[in-house]
């Protein structure tokens, strides 16, 4: 199925894309570590290997979990532990204010859904709750009856 005139084409076109915004973004990389550039970049400085570093995103997230424990003490470690078990999690907010969320109901103190919450998942926990709530009192009258 991919052998056709016209997918051949766009493998084509898509490869001399890939080419041109290479060049594009070793400059942008460059520009942002702020090497000094009077001439222009070659696509052979693109291909080769020694310029861009891959980093794994596990490695960073312990250099990040490393450093954290360097500058935090002890006690806060016990609370971040604790807080997962506890279904309370604490979250300190742009504006420096300390929010404790629910891992449940995902309210907080003051019974407000988080910034980052989607609508969508807010009227989705709204109707499961609703429907908990209906079952509940349907078990109550059967248990009157």
């Amino acid at each position: 199925m991919a052998k056709s005139i016209r997918s051949k084409w766009k493998r084509k076109c898509r490869a001399i894309k890939r080419e041109r915004y290479a060049v594009k973004e070793l400059a942008r990389l460059k520009k942002m570590l702020g090497v000094k550039e009077e001439e222009k970049v070659t696509e052979s400085e693109v291909m080769e290997s020694d310029q861009v570093i891959f980093l794994d995103a596990g490695e960073i997230n312990k250099k990040k979990k490393k450093k954290k424990q360097e500058e935090a003490p002890p006690e806060v470690e016990e609370d971040v532990a604790m807080s997962s078990d506890d279904e309370k999690i604490e979250v300190s907010g742009d504006d420096g204010k300390k929010r404790v969320f629910s891992s449940k109901t995902l309210k907080d103190q003051n019974g407000q859904y988080p910034v980052w919450l989607h609508k969508r998942k807010i009227a989705k926990l709204c109707t499961n709750k609703e429907k908990i709530k209906r079952k509940a009192k349907r078990r109550r009258q059967n248990k009157k009856k």
